[in-house]
């Protein structure tokens, strides 16, 4: 075989590994954000009408989603994390299943998290404290 047969050999391997190598990232990439974009375990779960706001606590960081009950068309959504003395960090907006991640630093203060769906909301009162 000639140098160049197998130059083109072993840029065409080269090739396809990379596209698999961007394939596996990808992959990896989104089923972890799709099964629920916080780190830490998770706290506690509130429940409403329309939806539900999970919280999750990972060394002294709070994290909060809000999921729909029925996804499928775009609807206002917001979810907020608020830890005793600082303003609340919030994402509202218009979304098909989730509103979030927001995640703050809470130390050992108590948070308030706030979540909606559509008219129905969800508010904790201060929490883990």
């Amino acid at each position: 075989m000639d140098r160049g047969g197998i130059r083109r050999r072993l840029a065409l391997g080269v090739a396809v590994l990379a596209a698999s190598g961007g394939l596996a990232l990808l992959a990896s990439g989104t089923a972890q954000a799709d099964a629920n974009s916080c780190a830490g375990r998770e706290v506690r779960t509130l429940p409403f009408d329309t939806g539900v706001t999970h919280v999750y606590k990972d060394n002294g960081y709070v994290c909060a989603i809000t999921v729909a009950r029925r996804a499928g068309t775009a609807q206002t959504m917001s979810v907020s994390v608020q830890a005793r003395g600082n303003r609340p960090v919030a994402d509202t907006g218009s979304y098909y299943y989730q509103a979030g991640p927001v995640t703050v630093h809470a130390g050992h203060r108590c948070v308030w998290i706030k979540g909606s769906v559509g008219r129905s909301s969800v508010s904790s009162g201060w929490i883990l404290c």
